[in-house]
């Protein structure tokens, strides 16, 4: 065991079989980037590439595509028929879909962090909702042998490589196409209509779930979900993400694929259906002081699934002591381990320099000499 390289320990956790050390897998792809982009690499790390950067904390790495330049394993094609306009300027760009029912125009916005953000939605009101179905049944997802086996390369022995799949219906509705005021007005108002482009939705999802069960590749998938309670509420998490969860994560399983599902921000009233959730593990939970729950509200409602981070991210600033964040991490192992994969809820923050780096390789320190 001792000489267990990242990637053999990042499956043993999901197969709930020993490792020979705590295991730490923080996401600090998004402070690499950020740092890269405005030439703001400290010393120490100017001439490193992101692998070598996790190399030099000594900790796993979780996600291909990820802030890495690697596209996603999944991948999303419109059919012909669909005609698309781009309108393209330095920062802001528009795509304006023409559909029997009338157009739908997306538009974002360049951020001075360098991402774009969406500004306009597809969907604005429900006379948009005949023309997304018709978009919907003509977008098909797929999986990409190709893709994942080059990030597999990328990624090398530093973890099990991992992705992304498309969101749930109801959470691609509210995080993607629709203002969440736009989507709860529109499930009020024309529920038969927003169901209609939910199935749409998850029609258009058969064929990737299909690919990446029988690929022969794929050992842990991510759902990444983004589930927060401030974009709905139990009732239609029980109503349009549980069924959901349940039919894809069962086929996934036939196929003895391990998953774990994307959930951060406030999500205490939500709590309640953690335990049942089929999943292997909950990632990215957000702890207090900046979420919610507790970390003993999260033991007590996550049952035998194993806990994905967990460390709330501030505490990686100088905000907050480094005896505060190393008193988070016994906490975290006392309460968890061995079924946790320990790391940041949920990302390294971009603006914390050299420090926020050093407090990752102390944790990372920490793990390896205690198992």
């Amino acid at each position: 065991m001792p000489n267990m390289t990242f990637r053999e320990m990042n499956l043993r956790v999901f197969e709930r079989q020993p490792i020979p050390q705590v295991f730490f897998q923080p996401r600090i792809e998004p402070w690499y980037q950020w740092h890269t982009q405005r030439k703001l690499l400290p010393e120490p790390l100017r001439d490193l590439a992101l692998p070598e950067m996790f190399d030099w904390l000594g900790a796993s790495m979780r996600y291909l595509n990820y802030h890495t330049g690697i596209p996603n394993a999944v991948v999303s094609q419109i059919k012909p028929d669909v005609k698309v306009r781009e309108r393209l300027d330095p920062t802001e760009r528009a795509g304006i879909y023409e559909t029997p029912f009338g157009d739908l125009t997306q538009v974002q916005r360049l951020t001075e962090e360098g991402s774009w953000r969406t500004v306009e939605y597809l969907v604005k009101s429900q006379d948009d909702l005949r023309a997304m179905r018709w978009l919907c049944e003509r977008t098909l997802y797929s999986f990409s042998n190709e893709i994942y086996e080059l990030g597999s390369r990328f990624m090398g022995d530093r973890g099990e490589p991992q992705f992304f799949l498309p969101r749930s219906p109801y959470q691609a509705l509210v995080v993607q196409w629709m203002t969440l005021p736009d989507l709860v007005y529109a499930l009020a108002d024309a529920r038969e209509q927003v169901e209609d482009v939910m199935r749409a939705i998850d029609a258009s999802y058969d064929q990737v779930f299909e690919e990446v069960a029988g690929s022969g590749l794929v050992k842990i998938a991510g759902f990444g979900e983004n589930v927060e309670a401030q974009l709905l509420s139990p009732k239609y998490f029980e109503r349009y993400l549980l069924p959901y969860y349940q039919k894809r994560v069962s086929a996934l399983r036939h196929a003895s694929i391990f998953s774990h599902v994307h959930i951060d921000g406030n999500f205490r009233v939500l709590m309640r259906f953690f335990k049942d959730l089929p999943f292997d593990g909950l990632e990215a939970l957000t702890p207090a002081p900046m979420g919610d729950a507790t970390l003993e509200d999260i033991k007590e409602h996550i049952g035998d699934k194993i806990l994905l981070d967990g460390l709330p991210a501030i505490f990686f600033m100088d905000t907050y002591s480094r005896d505060e964040l190393m008193q988070t991490v016994e906490k975290m192992v006392a309460l968890f381990h061995p079924r946790l994969i320990l790391g940041i809820s949920d990302e390294l923050p971009q603006g914390g320099g050299l420090e926020a780096m050093e407090r990752c390789q102390l944790v990372a320190e920490w793990c390896r000499r205690h198992g």
